[in-house]
């Protein structure tokens, strides 16, 4: 935690920290008297670079085919409107939301426009396609989540078909031999490790892979489920692994949901088309903002949808679908006191 403080406060600017302030206070103000403030801009922007991927995981949207809205790439264009405009009040930039964010042929050089912008950069991957070490290392990314859910081949490859475990295990080693090369702390490497059934029993020898690998850090985290039928084939038996209480083919979160959310006052989505969304957890983009091709950041961002979005959330979340198995104010990392 502290190393993740001491990252983050480089790039905090003083127009940032008001910025911040002000968005943080209009947040609680709207709590506090189930209203609508927006006084800031978000401090932290979701950008989609594509909703492609080159994997076929069963409980994803993406690998799965299941996504409604069209599939594509961010371009260029696109890209360095939003990050001239946002740039000013957001420190910090995530570069993912449905697919492989590697899979844009562009995504080198926006990774290394948002660190022209002094912009913290988080990047989540699967690691089965990815460029040259000495390239990632030139993007300027300051956090690399590797996404990778099993010890060995064939368990790993039971949720992330189409994966290849060496593949990713040879860019890992890579990557953290060129940070060897130039003396670089950065890329800080997270290998995140969704413990699910068929996975929980490697708890042991992921973290002996980890360990070897030399990554940074090693975070398990909950799986997401959907469906009755996940409980059974995907929801570990552990209960200390789940982030669900279980009653029969019913499941709900443990935490229960409250009429607030902070991501959807500090953290929207504008997706691979420039379509804003109010958050990750809307992966249809069911709740239409806009465009950024056609308003401005500022505009959709305290525009009328959105707001009435917000009043939503403060009268009574739990009636909104996509809300109900939400990561907001769920603890989805598992401890590891290991």
């Amino acid at each position: 935690m502290l190393e993740y403080f001491r990252m983050i406060i480089k790039y905090i600017s003083f127009k940032r920290l008001i910025n911040i302030v002000l968005i943080y206070l209009s947040y609680y103000m709207s709590i506090i008297f189930r209203k609508v403030f927006v006084w800031g801009y978000p401090p932290i922007l979701m950008i989609e670079p594509t909703n492609i991927c080159n994997l076929k995981c069963p409980l994803c949207p993406s690998g799965t085919d299941q996504l409604k809205r069209p599939k594509g790439y961010m371009n260029l264009d696109t890209f360095k409107t939003i990050i001239k405009e946002v740039s000013p009040y957001s420190f910090m930039l995530i570069m993912w939301n449905q697919g492989e964010p590697f899979l844009n042929p562009d995504f080198i050089e926006m990774c290394q426009i948002a660190k022209a912008h002094n912009m913290l950069l988080l990047v989540s991957t699967n690691a089965n396609r990815m460029p040259d070490a000495k390239e990632i290392l030139k993007a300027g990314i300051d956090r690399l989540i590797i996404s990778a859910d099993g010890a060995s081949q064939e368990t790993y490859n039971l949720y992330r078909k189409n994966g290849d475990l060496s593949k990713v295990i040879e860019n890992v080693k890579a990557i953290v031999a060129e940070k060897k090369v130039r003396g670089s702390r950065l890329p800080r490497i997270i290998w995140q490790f969704i413990v699910m059934k068929h996975n929980e029993h490697e708890e042991k020898k992921i973290k002996e892979l980890a360990l070897d690998l030399e990554v940074d850090q090693l975070q398990l985290k909950t799986v997401q489920i959907y469906a009755k039928e996940d409980i059974y084939n995907f929801l570990p038996d552990n209960p200390k692994y789940r982030r669900y209480k279980i009653k029969g083919d019913n499941f709900e979160l443990k935490y229960g949901i409250k009429n607030r959310c902070r991501r959807i006052w500090t953290q929207p989505v504008v997706n691979w088309d420039g379509e804003m969304a109010v958050c990750c957890f809307d992966k249809d983009n069911d709740f239409k903002i806009g465009n950024i091709q056609n308003h401005s950041f500022k505009h959709l961002w305290k525009s009328k949808p959105f707001n009435a979005m917000r009043k939503r959330i403060l009268t009574d979340r739990k009636q909104i679908e996509m809300c109900r198995n939400c990561g907001e104010g769920v603890s989805l990392k598992i401890k590891n006191k290991d």
